[in-house]
Formats: C-alpha cells, structure tokens, sequence
C-alpha cells in the first residue's frame, strides 16, 4: 500500500548504485526491493522474527535489531528511512536518535507518518484498535500527523529538515476478508486483540470497512501519508 510512498523518496533523493540504503522496521522488505531494483546497497533492521524471515526469504540482509553486525554489515548508511515504524512507537525519539546514528555524515534520514486523519479514510478504520484496546495503552497512529510533529523528533538528533512531501497511499483490496486481513497484519490491533480477543476485533474491522466495500466487492479507502527528509550535518 505504500508503494507510491516509497517510490516518490527515492525519486527525490535519486536512490541508485552510489546510495546505501538501510530501513529500520523494514517490516517483509518490499521497500528495500525497489530500492535494491534502483542498484542501491540495502539492509535492514526488523524486530519481529516472522517479519524478519520474509525479507531473509527475499534475499534480503535483516537483523533484528541496531546491535545485528552478522546480518546487517555496514555501520553507517548514506540513507536510513523510517518508513513504518514510527506510528505506534513507543518512544518516536528513540528510534529517531537511532536512525540519526546509523547515518552517515552528509547523509540523510526519511520519516514517515499518516497525514491528517481527515485526509484519510483509513482513520475510522484505524480507531477500531483504540476503542478495542481498553485500558491498554494503545498510542494514536496520528499523533504524528499534526503540523511540525516530525520535525519536533530532529531535536537533539543531530538532524536538520532537508525537505518533505505529501503522497497519495490508496489501501486496496481485492475483497472484504483481504481488507480484514492485512489490517491486522500491521500489528496496530495487537493491544487490541490482546483485550478484546481476535474475533470480536476482526467482526468490528469488518463493519468499519464497509462504507468502503465497492460494487465489485473490492474495499479502498483514500490516505495522504507525509514524509520528512533529514540531513545529517558533515
């Protein structure tokens, strides 16, 4: 789904054979993919084990976490994008300081986050996880979407704003049990699955996406993902 996400970073910053790319919760890899399709060198960092197996299973080198030197073999990269981490995290400046220093000087690290939730169908969708989680600590997916919120993460980080950009993610799916499905995947539901059980998350998913059930039987919702680029200082 995030695809066009992906491609319009690489286009603006000419990812290529001279470009090493690491991807911090690169989750199964697919961004890594096309960066590799461009010629650039590419790792990742993920730290769910299933998650982690796919992009192995793509060829891909992943380690589990910043300390991974075996699996993930440059210390620095000229490139380190966040692209799915960051909503939901626990501790966004953590993982922000931790890209900062994997990057190389005068390289550049990629933040991602939802844009406004009024600019994304999805929302609705998403705070399914919320009303389900109880009294679970469940952290809002849009918290970074206000204005200046990932620039705020650059504090202390050694990283000064190089740019950023707006880009269109469609979620489609082929069908309404796809829809349900790769929701879930996204590990935003654990909280609530953990308090409300599985299925009664998975039967409120399925009510939630039916304004976005079409005709066909395919389900898309219309999303703005934003991006910031940050430059590590030389």
């Amino acid at each position: 789904m995030l695809v066009p996400l992906y491609e319009s970073v690489y286009d603006r910053l000419e990812v290529g054979p001279a470009t090493s790319v690491l991807g911090l919760g690169c989750r199964s890899g697919l961004a890594l993919l096309l960066a590799s399709g461009r010629g650039a060198q590419v790792a990742g960092l993920e730290p769910e084990a299933e998650l982690r197996e796919l992009a192995r299973g793509r060829s891909l080198q992943v380690g589990a976490g910043p300390r991974s030197a075996a699996a993930v073999p440059r210390s620095a990269h000229s490139l380190v994008t966040v692209f799915e981490q960051l909503p939901g995290s626990s501790d966004p400046r953590r993982v922000v300081a931790e890209a900062a220093r994997l990057t190389l000087p005068g390289g550049h690290v990629v933040l991602a986050a939802w844009g406004p939730p009024e600019r994304c169908e999805s929302a609705s969708v998403l705070d399914v996880a919320r009303r389900m989680a109880g009294r679970t600590t469940a952290r809002d997916p849009f918290e970074l979407s206000t204005p200046g919120a990932l620039e705020d993460l650059l504090t202390g980080a050694a990283l000064r704003p190089a740019g950023s950009g707006r880009v269109s993610c469609p979620f489609a799916y082929p069908d309404l049990d796809s829809a349900v499905r790769g929701l879930l995947s996204t590990g935003l539901y654990e909280a609530a699955a953990e308090f409300s059980g599985l299925p009664l998350v998975a039967k409120e998913l399925e009510e939630a996406l039916h304004p976005y059930l079409r005709p066909d039987g395919t389900v898309r919702m219309e999303n703005l993902f934003r991006y910031l680029i940050a430059e590590r200082p030389r």
